[in-house]
């Protein structure tokens, strides 16, 4: 059984309600404890009956660091179009400034941190299908499982205010012990039982893409990317936890994400870092331009060439590969890319793939990052603004989160943000999945529809489909 015997936390606890007391606001008391290796799915899991709708997780691409968290004790909110990015840094700094940290660890993503994301477009009007969702959202947990390079962390935030006493400590030390008794207990998946794919007016959506690709000729545009969306139902309630499994299994080399909302569930695998930063360390990745796997090595091989000789991706790729450069040379002393992309292999398609490395300049925030590099023209098209218009007057999608910045920010400045690709909305007994793809001046609407296609898969079939 995994336990934590020597706490700070009672001490915490009492100076965090005379610090309530003194400054009449509540305060964060946040300790880190290393402990015995717990599986991060089974944390994740484990919190189904007491936090369901309270739960996210993520994992990089590469295995070494995975966060899960239960539970919420704060949460940093904004409807606003203007600033929302500012504002999410405004109020963790604000929360932050009163806060008592008890972490000798010192790594990343360990101690207060945040989760959440920011919608795609917030002058786009919503639709009842985000009604979940802010146009910012970030939880900071109560417990939070962090694993790095194998190694457990285990953080505990508890808000102290002045009306609280001693019995605060035994009530979280209590809950906190028996979440991690059931944490280590193989949970019990339920079987997704399809009854229905619903297409979303396929056929508009390839009127749209014809109609975008007439308007270049008197237009500034080069690109604009327009997304699509499937509709699954389902015979029960689909168990996140089940789906958050069949793309761990299935997607390794993504980054994988769950965040739960008030009972909806936003989860994905995205093959596509927006940003991280790690001291003064910056990475980013631009992915544009792809094409489907072969079914044998040979034709894989020859698919990947095309890929890599083909003008169209490689001049779409290019475009994300100039905006993400200017945007990163502009918080950055030193920028570094390779001058040819590589591919980037998934299991069932390939991208044109560029990674950018940056020493970022003293003071400049990860969000200050996510908000300039957001939407790439990946996911928005070029130029920005226009290509963000366009979206907004012609795509019937409400995206959403879909296509934006999902990710994780600790109490000293670093994180990870994705772009939210590859995913989908799980609501009770029905889902909606995303995709999309960059529509410019030759672009033909049919094989933009096969490229959702083929975009579609991963999620579809973590959720027990298949698409032609």
């Amino acid at each position: 059984m995994v336990a934590i015997q020597e706490t700070e936390l009672r001490q915490g606890i009492l100076d965090g309600i005379e610090r309530a007391k003194g400054l009449s606001q509540s305060i964060l008391v946040s300790e880190v404890h290393k402990i015995d290796r717990i599986d991060p799915f089974h944390f994740f899991a484990s919190g189904r009956e007491k936090y369901l709708g309270e739960r996210f997780f993520w994992k990089d691409p590469e295995g070494e660091q995975i966060l899960a968290g239960l539970g919420i004790c704060g949460q940093i909110q904004s409807d606003q179009a203007a600033d929302r990015f500012f504002h999410v840094e405004k109020e963790w700094k604000r929360f932050m400034e009163s806060a008592l940290v008890f972490n000798k660890y010192n790594l990343n993503g360990t101690g207060p941190a945040i989760f959440g994301g920011f919608s795609f477009d917030p002058l786009k009007k919503g639709t009842a299908l985000w009604s979940k969702f802010s146009e910012a959202l970030f939880h900071i947990p109560k417990y939070m499982l962090t694993m790095i390079k194998g190694e457990a962390y285990f953080t505990t935030n508890v808000i102290c205010t002045q009306h609280d006493d001693l019995t605060l400590f035994e009530k979280v030390s209590r809950e906190r012990q028996e979440l991690l008794s059931r944490a280590v207990v193989k949970p019990a998946l339920a079987q997704l039982d399809l009854k229905e794919i619903v297409e979303i007016e396929p056929e508009a959506w390839k009127q749209t893409v014809t109609d975008a690709v007439k308007g270049f000729e008197n237009s500034e545009l080069k690109k604009v990317v327009l997304a699509r969306e499937l509709r699954l139902r389902f015979e029960d309630e689909v168990q996140a936890e089940r789906v958050l499994a069949n793309l761990l299994d299935h997607q390794k080399a993504s980054f994988i994400f769950a965040f739960e909302s008030n009972g909806d569930c936003f989860i994905g695998a995205s093959p596509e870092r927006l940003v991280k930063k790690d001291g003064d360390s910056l990475f980013s990745a631009c992915l544009a331009g792809s094409i489907a796997r072969g079914s044998t090595p040979e034709e894989d091989e020859k698919l990947g060439t095309e890929l890599l000789t083909d003008q169209k991706n490689l001049i779409e790729h290019q475009y994300v590969v100039d905006m993400i450069k200017e945007a990163m040379e502009e918080t950055c002393d030193e920028v570094i890319l390779p001058e040819q992309p590589a591919l980037m292999k998934m299991k069932y398609i390939q991208h044109l793939y560029t990674p950018v490395i940056g020493k970022n300049r003293e003071g400049t925030s990860i969000l200050h990052l996510v908000d300039r590099l957001h939407p790439t023209p990946a996911l928005g098209g070029l130029p920005k603004q226009a290509a963000i218009e366009k979206i907004r007057e012609i795509e019937q999608l409400d995206r959403g989160l879909y296509a934006a910045p999902v990710g994780w920010m600790d109490y000293q400045g670093n994180g990870e943000f994705a772009v939210a690709i590859r995913s989908g909305l799980i609501q009770g007994n029905e889902a909606s999945l995303f995709a999309g793809c960059g529509v410019v001046a030759d672009s033909n609407a049919e094989s933009e529809y096969k490229e959702t296609s083929i975009k579609f898969r991963p999620m579809l079939t973590a959720l027990g489909g298949k698409i032609k």
